[in-house]
Order: C-alpha cells, then structure tokens, then sequence
C-alpha cells in the first residue's frame, strides 16, 4: 500500500542519472524500527531503482540526492569519498555573530550513546561558517562541512558559542515569541517554540554529473524554519 505522502512535490531536480528531492523534516532517510515509512520507501515507490546517495538526520531538512543506476550511485560515492562534493547548510544559532568563511577545524569522537564531543586526536573534523544575517541575539548561517563527520556542524558551532537554537543536546536554547516581541503573552498556559527541532536545513548541493557536467541544487526553507526568520526579522 502506498504511503499518503507525495514524493513527487519534493522533487527539486531530475535528469537520466540522478535525482533530488528536498526532504521534509520528520522523515527518516532509511528505515528503521521507529521509521518504517522512509525517503528511501518512498523513492521506490516512484522508481524502483533508486538509491540514496547520501543521508540526512531525521529532523533535518533540504536537499537528498538520490541515484537511478548502479554507475551513477558509484560516480556520486566516490566524490562524496573524496569530498569534492560540496554541501551547504542555513542555521539558526544562538547568539550574534559575525563570522566570516571561518574555518572550524576541530576532531571529533562519537560516545557508544551517540554523541560527538571535541576531543583532539579524534577524527579529522572541519567545517567553513559565515554569517548571512544578524538579528539582536540569533544569527542566521551559512555552513559548508569539509567532513562528513555525525553531528559536526551542532558541536562545531556550540564549540565557538554559537549553538543551534533548539539543539538542546549541546546546548542550544528554545526560542519563544515572548522572548523577541515586546508585550507578547502566550495564549497557552505553556509557550510552544517557535521551532520544535533543531534549526539546520540542508540548503544546497553541487556536484558533477556522469557527464562530467556540474549541477547545482538548492531547496527552499520549510515552513517552520522559515517561521523562524519572519518572526525575527520582524521583531528582533
């Protein structure tokens, strides 16, 4: 049976080798025990050779390329492996900042239970941030990761005290209306955020086609992370 979920209205780009979609937050990439329904379900539903090409957390949104053949899977891998591909995210952080292609280029270690941590020695980890817009105590990012290490861009922008609002994992804070628009009160005996996940969205991606051609994609904001900017924007 066919999930009520449209593939088809995520699709940003598509071509004889390759296809992209830009993934709702929520959905998992794979499936797993509490995932059953996936992007890669999904995909399948739509062409039955689709392979995914890389992976996105499941409350992360943006950009997912996928592969139609064995050979385009194996193109995509091998400039993954090589990180010639390059990625970009949009994040919401705690604080103002005013970074400027900063190079973050810290080691990172996995916990068995599933956290990253800076911890010399570890993985090589690096990742480019730049400030796009500033709002009174948010900035809006720009972070392109080198790596592709679990959770990097969360811990590398904690590590220089700028982590992502709602990331409570490491140490990002909620952010409420009430905080940013004077005279506001809540309807509701307890405020909801603005944004119930952690504010990263895969923004863009570029790579070369089996044709040697380079692509690049991007996809739009969700509603929520864009709730998110029109709120700060308008009152901070």
């Amino acid at each position: 049976m066919k999930s009520k979920q449209n593939f088809e209205e995520w699709l940003v780009f598509e071509n004889e080798s390759y296809l992209a979609i830009n993934k709702p937050p929520y959905i998992a990439t794979l499936e797993d025990r509490s995932s059953p329904v996936s992007v890669l379900r999904l995909a399948r539903e739509y062409n039955k050779d689709l392979q995914v090409c890389h992976r996105l957390d499941k409350e992360t949104s943006g950009v997912l390329l996928m592969a139609k053949s064995a050979e385009a899977y194996k193109h995509a891998s091998t400039q993954f492996s090589d990180r010639t591909i390059k990625k970009v995210y949009h994040a919401v952080a705690n604080g103002s900042h005013d970074f400027k292609d900063e190079l973050i280029d810290l080691d990172l270690a996995i916990s068995s239970s599933g956290i990253a941590r800076v911890k010399k020695g570890a993985k090589p980890s690096r990742t480019r941030v730049t400030s796009l817009e500033k709002f009174r105590h948010h900035t809006l990012l720009e972070c392109s990761p080198e790596t592709g290490r679990m959770h990097q861009i969360r811990v590398h922008l904690a590590a220089l005290g700028a982590p992502l609002v709602a990331d409570s994992m490491y140490g990002g804070d909620d952010l409420f209306l009430s905080k940013i628009k004077r005279g506001y009160r809540p309807k509701e005996k307890e405020e909801r955020p603005l944004m119930a996940r952690v504010t990263l969205h895969a923004y863009a991606l570029q790579f070369n086609d089996l044709n040697g051609e380079q692509v690049e994609i991007s996809g739009a904001y969700p509603k929520d992370f864009q709730t998110v900017l029109t709120q700060l924007r308008k009152f901070s």
